[in-house]
């Protein structure tokens, strides 16, 4: 796939974490022509970026800050984010006033309302933008980008961001885009799984799984998880995609907030539990879809 850029006069944009989705989303935003600075933890990584598409990498995420219009950042989870936001050598000490941080890691609602504050209290801002999508969408530069804050800084940052988003939308304020994600992997939990007992069930009866899920996936059974993990589930190939650790760091943040707002989780609460098996079966850094692996046991 061939990635088309839109026209967007060229912006100083530091990258920090070159994970498996931050890496190609640094080099989207290098491809489409903006000035770009890359920090990670490992160096070596870092170093592999620049070879691969140019730009420059710094030491620590201040240093990569420095001078940055846009500071986008891509790491594991609150702690990570944390780390290299805050303290001496974190992206805040070293932003100029006015610049934005843009936030992709699925992270708490709480850490980026404590981030958006800290930000105005700087003469910063912050967007919250969790994506979805997975390695290929990154890899595509066709994600989904969930946005928490003020509407005219989203407004700011909304075309540099296309440079690896489909969609880039909008949620409401800070936080809202981590609560949209939250709303997503809740809706895959129950997806993947519903998947995995029709599958499972099918192939007990003895159907031609393939053909019925070409067949049901015309119908209103059709889904994302249908088109793309289907085939692979019924072959039994996990090896691939979103890891079962993630999801389960990602089905937390929602359990989390659901204990705080009210809202029972039953379905999500129990796919939980049944990743928990997955993960006891050796398969923490399986694609979700490996749910089927406890059902064929």
């Amino acid at each position: 796939m061939t990635k088309i850029y839109e026209s967007v006069p060229a912006q100083s944009v530091a990258f920090l974490g070159l994970g498996v989705m931050g890496y190609p989303m640094a080099g989207h935003l290098k491809r489409a022509g903006h000035r770009v600075r890359v920090y990670n933890r490992s160096a070596d990584k870092a170093a592999r970026w620049v070879h691969e598409y140019g730009g420059e990498s710094a030491a620590t995420p201040r240093e990569a800050a420095a001078g940055a219009d846009i500071v986008a950042c891509c790491v594991g989870n609150d702690d990570d984010l944390r780390a290299v936001v805050l303290g001496s050598d974190g992206a805040f000490a070293g932003m100029q006033r006015g610049a934005v941080l843009v936030d992709h890691t699925t992270a708490s609602a709480n850490v980026a309302r404590e981030l958006a504050s800290l930000a105005l209290e700087r003469g910063l801002a912050c967007i919250d933008a969790p994506v979805s999508g997975g390695q290929a969408g990154a890899q595509n530069g066709a994600l989904t980008v969930m946005c928490g804050g003020e509407a005219a800084i989203f407004d700011k940052v909304r075309p540099v961001l296309g440079a690896y988003g489909r969609a880039v939308t909008l949620i409401g304020p800070a936080g809202a885009g981590q609560l949209a994600k939250m709303v997503n992997q809740i809706c895959i939990a129950g997806l993947v799984q519903g998947l995995a007992e029709g599958i499972n069930f099918g192939q007990a009866a003895g159907l031609d799984m393939p053909l019925v899920l070409e067949v049901i996936g015309k119908g209103a059974a059709q889904s994302w998880q249908m088109d793309n993990r289907g085939k692979t589930m019924v072959d039994g190939k996990f090896d691939f995609g979103f890891a079962v650790d993630w999801m389960r760091k990602d089905l937390g943040l929602c359990l989390d907030e659901a204990r705080r707002n009210g809202a029972p989780l039953p379905v999500a609460a129990l796919v939980d539990q049944f990743y928990g098996d997955v993960q006891r079966m050796g398969g923490a850094r399986n694609d979700t879809s490996s749910l089927i692996r406890r059902l064929r046991t």
